[in-house]
Order: structure tokens, then C-alpha cells, then sequence
């Protein structure tokens, strides 16, 4: 088995921080998460070095692949085009929106929209989650323009459980918002609601 240390840092060439973690107990899986601001990968302990560099090789060229498809879906052009995608898909094309976009100012909401203007706003802090939670979301404020006026009452909810991972996404970022402000209050800065759906904004 070689003589390695158990765990080792190093910063990729495109400034991706990357710790690698050689386990005893892993015997042929090879493992990465974002974790600690960084990339972690998990190996055997019993590979050599250059077998190990392919596998680390291997999981950063996933990770840049899978940001650069985030980075993609997350333009306001391309969330535009979410929207109208999931507006046909779940309810028919009848929410039509005009404006889709990213706010930085929205604490206490995971999104808004304005029926008058149909208009819809989701918080930047979704940038983080995946790409079906902000699916889900979307979802949420496209049934609101659906709907205008009812708020979240019977036809909003039967239409919203349209969404095939309602349930899913509802405990993930219930999840989120928890971790979210126990981060917060860790680090001394105010607590923000960031969890939970309020009724349509008044503008």
C-alpha cells in the first residue's frame, strides 16, 4: 500500500481549491462533493499516484462541467426560457409571463410575482440550490400569475401539485433556509427568513 498522506490539498489550475482524501476502508469507489469551499475527493488509500491523479483529473472536469451547465441556466435569458417551458409543461401556457429575473433584494422570499405585469422574481440565493428546486419555484410564482388574486387556495394547490417533486422541493428548502440562517447567526450577522413562500407582492 503506498506511504501517502491521508489527506491532501492543492489548487487547481483554474482556481478550484481541491482536498483529496485517501480512505483505508475504500476499496474501489471514487467519490467528490463541494464541501468546506472546496472540491473533496474521496479514494482508496491503496492507489498509486498516478492512477489517483486520473480519478482527481477525472471528478474536477466533472464539476467545471456540471458549473458551466448552472452558469448556463442561470441567465436571465435562459430562466426567461425556463419559465415559458414550465408554464407549457405544468399548466398549459396560460401564466404567460413578460419578465423572469435574479433580485439580490428579496430576504424573506424564495420568489415574487406581479400578476398586473406578469412578472416574476426569484431570489439570487436559488443560485445555489439545484436546478429542479428552482424549477420548483419558478413552478410556484407561474401558478400565482395563473391565479391571480386567490392566493394559495385550492386551485392554486392543485395546480402546484402538478409539479412532480412538490414535496421533495418543499423539505429541500425548508432545509436550506435552515441552514441558511443557522450560518448566519453562527457568523453574526442578522437572521433573514429565507424560507417560505409569501402571497403576491403588492406592486
Amino acid at each position: 500500500m503506498p506511504n501517502f498522506p491521508q489527506t491532501v490539498e492543492f489548487i487547481a489550475a483554474d482556481d478550484i481549491p481541491v482536498r483529496i482524501v485517501r480512505s483505508n476502508k475504500r476499496k474501489k469507489t471514487i467519490s467528490s462533493q463541494w464541501r468546506d469551499n472546496r472540491l473533496v475527493v474521496q479514494v482508496p488509500a491503496a492507489l498509486n499516484e498516478s492512477t489517483e491523479r486520473v480519478f482527481v483529473d477525472e471528478m474536477l472536469k466533472k464539476y467545471r462541467q456540471r458549473k458551466n451547465r448552472e452558469s448556463a441556466l442561470s441567465t436571465e435569458d435562459s430562466l426567461m426560457d425556463r419559465a415559458k417551458a414550465l408554464d407549457t409543461k405544468y399548466l398549459g401556457g396560460i401564466a404567460s409571463p413578460l419578465s423572469v429575473r435574479w433580485v439580490n433584494n428579496q430576504n424573506k422570499r424564495w420568489g415574487s410575482a406581479t400578476p398586473y405585469h406578469r412578472s416574476i422574481r426569484l431570489s439570487a440565493k436559488l443560485k445555489y440550490v439545484p436546478i429542479w428546486v428552482q424549477d420548483y419555484v419558478l413552478v410556484h410564482e407561474l401558478v400565482h400569475l395563473a391565479t391571480p388574486g386567490q392566493g394559495h387556495g385550492k386551485e392554486f394547490q392543485q395546480l402546484l401539485d402538478r409539479f412532480e417533486r412538490r414535496v421533495e422541493a418543499d423539505q429541500f428548502l425548508a432545509g436550506f433556509s435552515a441552514g441558511f440562517n443557522a450560518y448566519a447567526k453562527e457568523n453574526g450577522q442578522t437572521e433573514l427568513e429565507a424560507g417560505g413562500f409569501d402571497d403576491l407582492d403588492d406592486n
